[in-house]
């Protein structure tokens, strides 16, 4: 029964871990799309629209302020297509988003809503669904491997019985 309520418990939390990382992702994104907007503006108007010409143009300049104003480029759109990729991955129904965030997310996003996550008891369905199905899924998991351990060691319990019988016969 502990086994089942800690599992209520964290199952509980999913949707509004899933909620508070979707927010964090939106704030960066506004972030870094206001960072590169300039940036944008200029590779619209005179490489048609392709940033990468624009940092190679940067990066290939005789001017050293433009040759080191490229690797800040670089680095604004690489966080750009960072962000973009995860809120792409967190288009999809439910499942897949919790999916993506515990297993595929950028480490970077995922340890800093981990460290600035405020644990809350939302007591609306989808919490509640989420933290019985994780208390289910545990238990069912933990009361498996019990099982599956008892029968191993039955079943290693009843082979010695034999060798020895075996041997003792022998004798």
């Amino acid at each position: 029964m502990a086994l089942f309520a800690i599992g209520l418990l964290l199952g509980i939390q999913v949707p509004s871990f899933m909620d508070q990382y979707q927010q964090r992702i939106d704030a960066h994104f506004r972030e870094v799309s206001i960072n590169i907007t300039g940036f944008q503006d200029t590779a619209d108007q005179l490489f048609s629209g392709d940033l990468e010409s624009l940092i190679t143009y940067y990066r290939e300049s005789n001017d050293e302020v433009f040759q080191r104003d490229a690797d800040s480029i670089r680095l604004i759109v690489d966080r750009y297509n960072r962000i973009t990729t995860e809120q792409t991955a967190l288009q999809g129904n439910m499942a897949a988003s919790a999916w993506h965030i515990a297993f595929v997310s950028d480490r970077e996003f995922f340890n800093e809503a981990m460290e600035q996550y405020s644990y809350t008891v939302p007591l609306n369905s989808i919490a509640i669904q989420w933290g019985l199905a994780l208390a289910v899924l545990s238990t069912l998991a933990i009361d498996l491997m019990v099982f599956g351990s008892t029968r191993f060691f039955r079943l290693l319990m009843h082979r010695r019985k034999e060798v020895l019988s075996a041997q003792s016969t022998r004798v």
